[in-house]
């Protein structure tokens, strides 16, 4: 008779240890899992009960929080949506965050651990719980001259601080209004994001950061980067007949504008954005070293975390005759606004790239400071020395060649123009990349154009995007 009892009770015994054993695995490891489950209604309610903190542009609120008599005590409201959409993101009850919302939910709903002694307080007190605050570290003129001299046009403008890596702009079109994503009426938010997610014009996408696009001429940049890291000077003359045969094919490369001869100087070569002499340069000096330039740059890592920004490439094993079309940022060379801009401040900011932040600042509800950013250097893309000589050149492509379009009176500014074939059914995009002053660098823009609505031959760099590059350079340096 024992024995079957004793059978029973280890059994017993068994069971509750593995209820134990579960209960302390969900309660130690999963608990965040399940707290920002998408399904966890408990915990998406008691967020939308408390003040969450808000995300500001200097001293002015991008994001913040209103009391509601509606189903919620509380209402997310965007103040200057459309400028800022893609930089805040939305806060939604069925259709969780986006942007900063996303990646500081846990500082802004007041629950991360950095704030766990004031959840105390306010519990023993009865205070209402609040959340941490963000200060960004957009420049407002920079956001709102780029906005406005981007328009209509489909495309992206980012500019940051090329000594530090903060992001000065951040502007992707078409955008949209977060207000109607943040409804607490459920169905009419629901409505506002489908309404959204199946637009062919995509304004939910993040243009500047979170998408990659045919740089075009501007990766010129990098390629004339490694050349003067192998020993070219500026002087230094190559081949630029008017097309060029690709190794291995039938096929020729044409220049879109009068390079100056069959034979120009690498100064002259971007000053006009001669095809032929940068494929030439590009083959001579191989696809290991066009790679290894780009990644120096910031090519296949991910930059800008507060925004999940993507990582730009550069093909693998390229032949011959792709590395003359990767050389002038054609072929699979896919680049992001955001990572055109770290190539030009890099130039800049003496061949050191800094890794790019949109953050500045964590407070507590009292403003004490939970976290500073610091800057932090991504490496070294090229010796200063040869920095100084690009920036010339540079300055060259401005005051001389395809990018007069971005002049700015008493402001020393070095630019690049770029036009990338996608193919024949649509149009090209438009780029432009700068830095200025060159000799202070204090601002670099990467403006790209994506739909002009324009017709096709009328589409170039220094034509349509110059212009607003100049505009953002003048709110930051004036």
């Amino acid at each position: 008779m024992n024995r079957p009892i004793r059978r029973v009770a280890v059994v017993c015994m068994l069971l509750f240890a593995l209820l134990l054993g579960n209960g302390t695995y969900l309660i130690v490891v999963r608990q965040d899992a399940l707290n920002a489950h998408p399904n966890n209604r408990r915990v998406r309610d008691a967020e939308f009960a408390q003040d969450r903190g808000g995300i500001l542009v200097a001293n002015t609120l991008i994001a913040e929080t209103v009391e509601s008599d509606g189903d919620f005590r509380y209402q997310r409201v965007y103040p200057d949506p459309e400028a800022y959409a893609h930089v805040t993101g939305w806060y939604s009850y069925d259709r969780a965050r986006s942007g900063l919302e996303e990646t500081y939910n846990t500082e802004l709903a007041g629950t991360d651990d950095s704030l766990f002694v004031r959840r105390l307080v306010d519990l023993v007190t009865g205070r209402t719980p609040q959340g941490a605050s963000i200060t960004t570290t957009i420049n407002p003129e920079a956001q709102r001259a780029a906005a406005e001299a981007l328009g209509d046009r489909k495309g992206a403008v980012v500019a940051l601080d090329p000594r530090t890596g903060a992001v000065l702009a951040l502007v992707s079109h078409p955008s949209y209004d977060p207000n109607a994503i943040a409804s607490h009426d459920i169905g009419e938010a629901d409505q506002a994001y489908t309404q959204l997610a199946e637009d062919e014009d995509r304004p939910l996408a993040n243009r500047a950061a979170r998408e990659i696009y045919p740089p075009g001429s501007t990766f010129k940049l990098v390629t004339a980067a490694a050349a003067l890291e192998a020993g070219w000077e500026p002087d230094t003359e190559t081949d630029s007949p008017d097309r060029l045969q690709l190794p291995g094919t039938e096929t020729y490369l044409p220049n879109q504008t009068d390079c100056g001869g069959d034979e120009v100087t690498l100064d002259q070569a971007l000053q006009v954005s001669c095809n032929t002499a940068f494929a030439n340069l590009g083959v001579e000096l191989g696809a290991d070293a066009l790679r290894e330039q780009a990644e120096a740059f910031g090519f296949e890592t991910r930059h800008l975390a507060d925004l999940n920004g993507v990582a730009s490439r550069f093909p693998e094993n390229p032949d011959d005759a792709q590395t003359a079309l990767s050389a002038i940022g054609q072929f699979e060379v896919a680049a992001s606004p955001l990572q055109m801009a770290m190539v030009a401040a890099g130039i800049a900011n003496d061949g050191v790239v800094m890794e790019p932040y949109l953050v500045d600042q964590v407070r507590a509800p009292n403003l004490s400071v939970l976290r500073q950013t610091r800057p932090q250097e991504l490496g070294r893309a090229m010796s200063a020395e040869n920095a100084a000589k690009l920036q010339q050149m540079m300055v060259d492509v401005v005051e001389e060649g395809t990018g007069a379009n971005a002049r700015l009176d008493g402001v020393e500014v070095g630019g690049k123009t770029g036009t990338a074939q996608t193919d024949l059914e649509r149009n090209p995009y438009a780029w432009f990349v700068s830095a200025a002053p060159m000799d202070d660098p204090q601002v670099a823009v990467a403006v790209f154009i994506e739909d002009a609505d324009i017709a096709r031959n009328d589409i170039a760099g220094g034509r349509l995007a110059a212009p607003i590059a100049r505009a953002v350079t003048q709110a930051v340096v004036e």
